[in-house]
Formats: C-alpha cells, structure tokens, sequence
C-alpha cells in the first residue's frame, strides 16, 4: 500500500465551518419538522388520563388486535408464496429474467391506495372489502421484499452444497428444507419483519379495500385526531405502535446475529439455465405464476375504469375535468384539481428533498464520524410511520405564531421528511467512493481545498440526484398517510381522491376512482424505470 495515498476523501478536508453551513438546512428542518412534532405527540400522550383512558377501552384492544394478526397472516402469507419465485429467480437464468424483477420492484413501490383499488377492480364482490382482500393486496405489495432480499442471499449460497445433499439421495423438497432454508434463515428473518413492519403498519390498503368499521392502529389513530377529536387517544395509540414495531426491528436484529453463520458465499453463483423437462416446466410456471400475480392487479385497474354496467364507456376518463357527470350527481371533488394538487405538490416536496438531501449528504460524508449522528437522524422518518409524522405535524403547528395547518408547503414538507432517507442513500454511496487521488491532483495543481472539494466531488452528483429526485417524486405522488392529515378541502392529492371516490356508491363514481388509480400507477412506474435506467448508466 502507498503511504503517499491521501487517507481521506477529497470531502473530508472541508473546512469545518463548511461542513457546518452544509449541515444546518437539513438538520433544523429535522428538528423543527420531525423532532418537534415528535415532541408534541409525546407531550400529548403522557397525560395519565389519556393513558389511562385510551388502555382501559375494549375498542382499542380489538384494534391491536386485528393489526397484529392480519399483519401475521399478511407476512406468512408472503414468505410462503415468495420462496419460489425467489429460488427461481436467484438460480436461473431464463428470458424475461430481468423485467420480471423490475415488474415486481415498480409493484411495491405503487402507492398504497394503488394497490387497494386495484384488488377492489380485481376480485370477486364476495370478496370485496373484507380482511382476505387486504392479505391478498398485502402479500403482492410486498413480495418483491422476499425475493429481493431473500434472493439476494440465496444466490451468493455455494451451489454445491445443495448439489452435495441430493448427490446422497435426499429430494428436493429435504435439500430446500434441510440445506437451504436454514441457511437462508436470517434473510428470511429480515424480510419477515420488514413485511410485517409494513402490514402492521397499513393504512392506505385498510382505507380502500377493508369493510367500514375495519382499523388498524393506523386507522384507528387517523380517525380519532380527525373524526373523534380525541387528540390524546390518538397520540397513545401511536406510541404503542411505535413501541411494538422498535419491539419487532429489536428481535429481527438479535435473530439474525444468533443465527448468522461464516460460510464460503461466492461473489454470485453462476446462474443456469434449466437443463431437465421438469425443470424447465417449473421455471416456466413459477415464472409465469409471479408475472400473472403482479400484472392482474394493475391490468384490472385498467379496465374497471372503462367498465359500467351498462357496458364499455370512456366517460370515466373524459369526466375529469367535471365535478358534475350527470344532473344531480356531483362528485364532490375535483378530480383534475387533485391531479394538479398531486404534480405541484410532487414538484416542491421533490426540490426540497433534493436540495436538503444533497447538503446532508455532502456534510455527512465530509464530517467523517461526526456525520453520523445527522445521518441517522434523517433516517428516522424511514422508522416512524407517515401518519404519525402527518399526526405530530398537525398538532405541533396549531397555534400562533406557529399556525402552519393552512400553509399550502407543508405537506410537500411532510413529504420530503420521508423522501430525504432515499436522496442521501442514493448519493451517499457515490461520494465515499470519489477517488481521494482526484483532490490530491487538484491540490497539487494549486487549487485550495475547497476549491478542490468544489470540482472534484460535487459534480459526481448529478445522476445520483436525478435518481433521488425520481424517487422523491415517485414517493410524494403516492403519499397517503400524512397527506390524510396536512391537506385541506380543495388542497386534495390524487390518493386522497382515489379513496373517497372509491367510497363512494355509483359505478360512474368508482370508474373515476379507478380512472385516477390507473394514472397513478402508469406515473409511478414511468419514473421507477426512470431510475432504473439512470442506475444502469451510473
């Protein structure tokens, strides 16, 4: 090794008051946006008698649990019907290999209002708005979470020693069971609570596709801050969820470390492809089975927008732009409005998400160990979930000089607090790979280190930004939870619309519901291609 190498990168010879300017946009909207409002949610549920209250009600314990055992079934569910297409996908190599996986990644990234409408446009009436829907609705949103993760492993594993077991007769099934699925077992471990993180934790899907009457916590949290006026209530409930789900990510991480194990992974085991009749069928089927399950959602979505029991009519989509489609029946929102409220809003949470995520991710990576307290902190969004944040925000700006309900930024802000988290992943990474050698050669040609920082390091930005900012768009279109508690009337985004419009009764109405639906799946799968193909190019 070079001793004459420069040990750090380029980044982190900044001046530190640099790196302080750098850091202060994205840690006061931290501390105002999120920390303060966190504040005031456990200010309000502290109060002895809104604990007290809150625990002692029949309802509330009916409501954990409904989250807890749909979230149970939800995840089992998944890990189940997972397993296979991941094998498939992580051992194989077949046509249509990669747009299968990207069909399943644009599939968990819909908004989850998406999802729920599609299953409503997709399964029978007998099955509409009942609790085997949402496990349905749930275990397709989340099963790119078990092949990816699951499959990522699974692929690394040394081939020969599942070549060793059935060399000595046992079947296929035994080699799985006995070889793989042990092995496996930590990646299954994480995937399962991050499946369960998000069932536990679902609302848009409750909203759209679960009977009246039918809450999670989410739910149940949202109702009361908003319909029941029970402030405190709410505030409990939501630090009982945020108990139970740190409860749920500790025995993830204590699970994986016990069962972790040294084993000789390959850099990636050589995928083949399927050699015997049987196993060329079985690729065919399972690959087969897991396009059909993530396409028909959305396809259905597609034609119930045309769909009217009077047969096939347009008058869905050429309506839009009407809050009156017949005499007498209004929609009582404006779809075209909400459209509109959807791209302004995207666009403002999107600029703040990029401009305050690229300064956290330049101060991060420039303040070397002390940059890690700021890069945690803006992770916590990612960890507590968006209608608590929706929740905090609300009351943490009710009263004067702080009466910022009506304000038409805040809800791009709500939105950016979560996007931020995915902004610096995407960009971090590029800047702790900048080579230290490039800042060197800039001093050496005389340019001070700033200077140097200035066009070495920040100009390698640009496509991871485009990346983040993709997805921050992508993100704050399909935004429901905080949304549901920052909008106003006549502020609506296109989720919120969706979930009333598919409340309500009359099949002209719910045709535009699907209508809006299929408009926000057809967006949000444009820009995951988008980073996609920016991500092949990096």
């Amino acid at each position: 090794m070079d001793e004459r190498r420069p040990r750090l990168n380029p980044a982190n010879r900044l001046p530190r008051r640099l790196v302080a300017l750098l850091a202060v946009g994205p840690a006061t909207a931290l501390a105002v946006f999120f920390l303060w409002p966190f504040a005031t949610l456990l200010a309000e549920a502290v109060d002895g008698r809104a604990v007290g209250d809150t625990l002692r009600r029949g309802t509330t314990w009916r409501v954990v649990w409904f989250t807890a055992w749909q979230a149970v079934v939800s995840t089992v569910a998944t890990i189940a019907v997972g397993l296979a297409p991941a094998h498939v996908i992580a051992r194989y190599r077949f046509r249509g290999r990669r747009l299968l996986v990207g069909l399943l990644t644009a599939v968990f990234v819909l908004p989850t209002v998406v999802m729920g409408a599609a299953f409503l446009a997709l399964l029978p009436t007998s099955l509409d708005r009942t609790v085997w829907a949402v496990i349905a609705a749930h275990v397709v949103f989340n099963l790119a979470v078990v092949i990816r993760m699951v499959g990522a492993v699974w692929e690394h594993l040394p081939p020969d020693m599942e070549a060793a077991a059935a060399t000595l007769g046992a079947s296929r099934r035994r080699v799985v069971t006995e070889v793989s699925l042990p092995l496996l077992r930590p990646a299954l471990t994480a995937a399962a609570a991050i499946v369960f993180l998000f069932t536990f934790t679902s609302f848009g899907v409750i909203r759209v596709l679960a009977a009246p009457g039918t809450r999670t916590i989410e739910v149940e949290v949202w109702r009361r801050a908003t319909q029941l006026g029970d402030v405190g209530g709410a505030a409990v409930l939501s630090l009982l969820q945020l108990t139970v789900l740190v409860v749920v990510v500790g025995w993830s991480a204590r699970t994986q470390r016990r069962h972790s194990r040294a084993l000789d992974l390959r850099p990636e085991a050589p995928r083949r492809a399927a050699r015997t009749r049987a196993e060329r069928s079985t690729v065919a089927a399972i690959g087969s089975a897991t396009a059909l399950v993530a396409t028909m959602p959305l396809v259905a979505l597609a034609v119930r927008s045309f769909s009217t029991p009077t047969g096939w009519s347009s008058s869905a989509w050429t309506n839009l732009g009407r809050t009156e489609i017949r005499p007498g029946i209004r929609l009582g929102i404006d779809p075209v409005a909400a459209l509109t409220n959807s791209v302004r809003t995207a666009l403002w949470a999107t600029l703040f998400a990029v401009v305050l995520g690229a300064l956290a991710s330049l101060a991060i990576a420039a303040a070397g160990r002390a940059g890690r307290l700021l890069d945690v902190g803006l992770m916590l969004p990612i960890g507590t979930s968006a209608v608590t944040i929706g929740f905090g925000m609300l009351i943490a700006f009710d009263t004067a000089p702080f009466d910022w309900r009506a304000s038409w930024w805040l809800v791009p802000v709500g939105h950016a607090l979560i996007a931020i988290p995915f902004v610096i992943r995407t960009t971090i990474g590029v800047l702790r790979s900048v080579d230290p050698m490039l800042g060197a050669a800039a001093t050496t040609l005389g340019a001070n280190p700033t200077r140097a920082w200035w066009e070495v390091v920040v100009p390698m930005l640009w496509r991871p930004l485009a990346v983040g900012a993709a997805l921050a768009a992508a993100i704050s279109l399909g935004e429901f939870g905080a949304t549901s508690f920052l909008s106003r009337s006549g502020g609506e985004t296109i989720p919120i619309a969706i979930e009333r419009l598919l409340g309500r009764t009359g099949s002209l109405l719910q045709a535009q519901g699907y209508a809006l639906a299929t408009i926000l799946a057809a967006a949000t799968i444009v820009l995951v291609t988008i980073v996609d193909r920016v991500q092949e190019r990096t």
